[in-house]
């Protein structure tokens, strides 16, 4: 058993808040069933954080934007905690993961707390892990939650679904104004940041600022609020206040209109939908009835001597 004291916990303490998660992120049942008790206790003290997510391809700076952010936040009297969302290999690791190093003053700071999520293929997986470790972080005091998520791919979908705010880094490119991103990528982002916009690369990054400004137009966005294209030097901290200034107005309009709660309301029924799904799946998996009639019914299917559906339905219908 990993013995979590709630009083510490919700006063602050990092050691503290470093266990639950460390519970959370346990693969044995025990220790879910109490990861799962600990969640319902603190659940009151939730959601009083600005929930950020931070994506960009490898190289485009988010290590050392992440530490001029939270570094600027923490000069504004917040509390930073950043999360890592890899959801790839455990071995190559994520920006976070393997650059924890690069953040060295922001892990210092009493006022940040930093920590990657390895990935596995239990239950929910890594967003399981990062959306749990999320609320703990607000339980625990901290007003900005950065999760960091790495490379393109499925986990900016993944980080999206349990963030307030999307930002997403890009280099200034102007000759490769899209530089291959996905059009899911760019619907959405709530605010594009053109990093190493300094010394010979500046004038680049005013024209790939145009470039992108262009194209979020030809994309719909939320009725509330029109994605902003920004530009920093996170090396030089400039442009970093701009982007916090931004992050901010998006938050007062969104609560204005009431779309901030809308958003997370949605974003919990629909992951519980997802948990729902992949629970009845463990469940399949798990049944030894099913397993021993479904290579028979996959035969029988592929031989057309049944339908998928009817198929499927016996398989269920063990359940």
């Amino acid at each position: 058993m990993i013995a979590i004291d709630l009083e510490k916990l919700l006063a602050g303490n990092r050691r503290a808040l470093a266990k639950a998660i460390t519970l959370v992120e346990s693969k044995r049942d025990q220790h879910r069933v109490e990861a799962q008790a600990i969640l319902e206790k603190i659940l009151p003290n939730t959601g009083n954080s600005i929930r950020i997510g931070i994506s960009g391809i490898p190289g485009v700076g988010k290590s050392t934007f992440i530490e001029a952010f939270g570094l600027h936040l923490i000069e504004q009297g917040l509390k930073v905690a950043v999360l890592a969302v890899d959801p790839s290999s455990p071995l190559r690791g994520g920006s976070i993961l393997g650059d924890k190093t690069r953040m060295e003053i922001l892990s210092r700071s009493e006022h940040a707390f930093i920590r990657p999520s390895p990935a596995d293929g239990a239950l929910g997986g890594v967003a399981q892990k990062t959306r749990e470790s999320l609320l703990l972080c607000e339980a625990s005091g901290y007003d900005v939650i950065l999760v960091e998520t790495v490379g393109v791919g499925q986990s900016e979908y993944e980080v999206a679904a349990m963030v307030d705010f999307f930002l997403v880094l890009m280099l200034p490119n102007a000759g490769d104004e899209l530089q291959g991103i996905k059009r899911g990528i760019m619907e959405l982002a709530d605010s594009l940041v053109i990093n190493k916009a300094d010394g010979e690369s500046l004038g680049l990054a005013q024209r790939s600022q145009q470039h992108y400004q262009n194209a979020m137009q030809l994309i719909r966005h939320s009725s509330y609020w029109s994605p902003k294209v920004l530009t920093c030097s996170a090396m030089k901290n400039e442009g970093v206040a701009e982007i916090w200034n931004t992050i901010s107005e998006y938050k007062r309009v969104s609560l204005e209109s009431h779309a901030f709660e809308q958003k997370r309301a949605q974003q919990n029924s629909e992951w519980m939908n997802k948990l729902i799904h992949e629970m009845l799946e463990m469940r399949l998996n798990q049944n030894p009835d099913i397993q021993n009639l479904l290579p028979a019914l996959k035969v029988a299917v592929v031989n057309q001597e049944t339908t998928p559906y009817n198929a499927a339905k016996r398989i269920v219908d063990l359940l």
